[in-house]
């Protein structure tokens, strides 16, 4: 991916590809849904990617302990 589309990737709408037809292509929604989606559960999400070689996203949350679930009755 080529880096001018690395800042923009998660806006609503955007489209690396603005080749693809709506049929066979995607809305531009996803990347938009995954990163709200990261940072309404506190976590977050980053994207490293080498032109003609690959992208890698990662997408972090939080460690969060359950409470006991043992109570005595």
């Amino acid at each position: 991916m080529e880096p001018r589309h690395l800042e923009r990737i998660f806006e609503r709408f955007y489209r690396v590809d603005t080749a693809r037809a709506r049929a066979a292509g995607g809305t531009g929604l996803g990347l938009a849904i995954v990163k709200h989606l990261c940072n309404y559960f506190s976590g977050s999400i980053s994207v490293r990617s080498e032109l003609n070689h690959g992208t890698t996203f990662t997408v972090r949350f939080p460690l969060v302990e359950e409470p006991n679930r043992l109570s005595a009755h």
